[in-house]
């Protein structure tokens, strides 16, 4: 098995940790979520159940990831933050510097937001479930504020990073002041 390294650091937060968040969160409600992650009462860890886990986790998370692209994409374009139209026939010889900005700017937005989805998804379900409202929730709101905070600065940085790569010109705004034909993809 491939150790972690910033190869594949950004996959690791983007999908699976925000898709083992959702499961491990859950379990307590939804017994399968437990199941799905290779916990099961009264028996020992096993690699096999370690591996279903992370599979798991990887799917989930690829599905919260539709769900961030389907809401707080839109959100955060609808207020402010537009996606740039970026021309990728400009790529060339900067494709290994854009994959830099991929995996220093993007993949942290895509953790930010899929964990901040997972996290709605967990509280909106154990809030329905225990029916009362606690000082614990201030902190939990807290939470999701600042992940949504981290994952529209981090969106930014990376239209603004990847707009110097693929339009060569940017305002202070970030936002590039030449048209092009690209649009940004996931």
């Amino acid at each position: 098995m491939k150790s972690v390294s910033s190869e594949n650091f950004g996959l690791l937060i983007a999908y699976v940790l925000p898709g083992f968040v959702l499961l491990w969160g859950l379990q307590a409600v939804i017994p399968v979520a437990g199941q799905a992650l290779g916990m099961s009462a009264g028996s020992a860890p096993s690699v096999g159940g370690f591996l279903s886990g992370v599979v798991a986790a990887l799917g989930i998370g690829m599905a919260l990831s539709t769900v961030r692209w389907l809401v707080i994409d839109a959100i955060h374009h609808a207020t402010g933050l537009p996606q740039p139209q970026w021309d990728f026939s400009r790529l060339g010889d900067r494709a290994a510097a854009f994959d830099l900005v991929v995996e220093h700017y993007y993949r942290y937005y895509q953790f930010h937001a899929n964990m901040l989805v997972a996290l709605l998804v967990v509280g909106a379900v154990r809030r329905w479930s225990l029916g009362s409202v606690g000082w614990g929730d201030l902190g939990f709101l807290a939470l999701l504020a600042v992940l949504f905070a981290g994952s529209r600065d981090s969106l930014r940085r990376y239209y603004t990073r990847g707009g110097q790569l693929l339009d060569g010109e940017t305002g202070k705004s970030g936002r590039s002041r030449k048209g092009s034909r690209g649009r940004v993809r996931n």
